[in-house]
């Protein structure tokens, strides 16, 4: 048994710790937690412990049931909203097979898995995501709308605000949890919050993603309101993206650096860049992988709906940050595609085997967009050669299924599940009669 092991077993003894759950994520980015006790955690770091995977979206056949969970030692982290009683720590979890082989069906493998190929190359991929989400005064019931926290707008400072009272906990709590964040204010729609956490490597990102979310709603809960991830949850407000700042690291150097080139952007990164242009329709379905994604997308006020790049341009899929003077490490690049209801094991997997594409085939960048490419004809965006994202889930899906990239970089278990159950989500969506038809139509027709 190794050190971080051995650190894990002290520390459940010192700090009387008399609950473990072991969290892991099925294939659609939903948490599931197991608990047990603390004499199990020696023989689960040996042995793992046992689950019926069938149980679980996307993780196996009924035939191939018997998985097991093996905790990663290096995730234990004390629940900090859990202070009634004994402490209940946390452990993510590692799906692997009877036989000792990883799941392919984990979605923490198959961004380990990409990482594995990215660090062949030399390359460690390092992400820092903004989250944003709504607040709601109660917690969602059928056919209400629901009703905001507040009516401040973007970086409002309101006198007694319960964002910022909202935000002050989390944070507190997210940091006794291990993760750092740099920024939080109040996002453009009411209600509408915005916290982004430190760069960090991609896998601790992803983990740190499930716990964020997790974390945010039980402060809500604790706070008798209501948080939610949703991509577009008014027709009039702003939708809530995660946009991501990426970059790629060859040892301690940034690999998009360049000093002296235009926006200090190297060879490297402009390929990569060019990767996830090429690429961006056909992951579309996994950045974006939610019907109401395509509704921020499409009508979402700053979210990206056309494949371009462009520096400080909002308006641009991809942005190339303003350069910091003496900061070479800084350069990065701005995905602004991810909403935050993505299972972001998949997601960052997705848009790394992309930005690697680039660079292994040595894609060619297109043409910066200069202009606001929202206020651009249909005519204009065609001569520039600018393309759009896919309008809707079924349009996203239709893309994914003849993409080899995203068939390699999620294995044939997970794209086949994933796909499968989207079309499902999209099927049944399709057949819904909205509120919409029915103001518009029963009283004319």
């Amino acid at each position: 048994m190794g050190k971080q092991e051995d650190f894990v077993l002290r520390a459940l003894e010192e700090r009387d710790v008399r609950f473990v759950r072991l969290w892991f994520t099925d294939v659609l980015g939903f948490l599931k937690s197991v608990a047990v006790a603390p004499a199990e955690l020696e023989g689960a770091f040996d042995e793992g412990i046992g689950f019926d995977g069938s149980a679980i979206e996307g993780f196996a056949r009924v035939y191939e049931a018997d998985m097991l969970l093996m905790p990663d030692p290096s995730t234990f982290q004390i629940l900090p909203w859990r202070t009634d009683g004994p402490a209940t720590a946390r452990m993510f979890c590692d799906i692997m097979m009877p036989d000792g082989s990883p799941s392919y069906a984990d979605p923490r493998y198959v961004l380990k898995r990409t990482l594995a190929k990215a660090a062949e190359k030399g390359f460690t991929f390092y992400t820092h995501p903004e989250i944003e989400f709504y607040l709601f005064k109660d917690t969602p019931q059928a056919g209400v709308d629901p009703v905001p926290v507040d009516r401040s707008g973007f970086f409002d400072h309101t006198a007694q605000s319960h964002g910022s009272d909202f935000r002050r906990e989390a944070i507190t709590m997210l940091e006794a949890m291990g993760i750092s964040v740099e920024f939080s204010h109040h996002e453009g729609g009411p209600g509408q919050q915005e916290i982004d956490l430190r760069y960090a490597d991609a896998l601790s990102t992803a983990d740190n993603i499930m716990t964020f979310r997790t974390v945010i709603r039980e402060v809500a809960l604790n706070q008798g309101i209501w948080a939610s991830f949703m991509p577009k949850p008014f027709t009039t407000h702003p939708g809530s993206g995660m946009h991501t700042h990426v970059s790629l690291f060859e040892g301690d150097q940034n690999a998009f650096y360049e000093a002296g080139a235009e926006y200090q952007l190297s060879q490297t990164g402009r390929r990569f860049i060019a990767g996830v242009l090429k690429h961006a329709p056909e992951i579309s379905v996994v950045t974006n992988q939610w019907v109401n994604s395509y509704k921020r997308m499409m009508f979402g006020g700053e979210a990206p709906s056309y494949v371009c790049w462009g520096h400080n341009n909002r308006s641009a899929m991809v942005r190339v940050p303003m350069y910091k003077p003496l900061k070479g490490a800084s350069t990065r690049v701005e995905l602004r595609t991810l909403d935050p209801a993505c299972n972001p094991y998949l997601a960052y997997a997705a848009v790394l085997a992309a930005g690697m594409k680039g660079i292994e085939e040595g894609y060619e960048l297109p043409r910066e967009a200069e202009d606001d490419v929202w206020s651009l004809t249909e005519r204009e965006r065609m001569s520039l050669g600018i393309d759009p994202l896919p309008k809707t889930l079924n349009e996203a899906i239709e893309i994914a299924e003849s993409s080899e990239l995203l068939a390699e970089t999620l294995g044939e278990n997970v794209f086949d599940f994933f796909l499968r159950n989207k079309r499902s989500e999209w099927d049944a969506y399709r057949g819904q009669v909205s509120a919409w038809e029915r103001d518009q139509m029963l009283p004319v027709i």
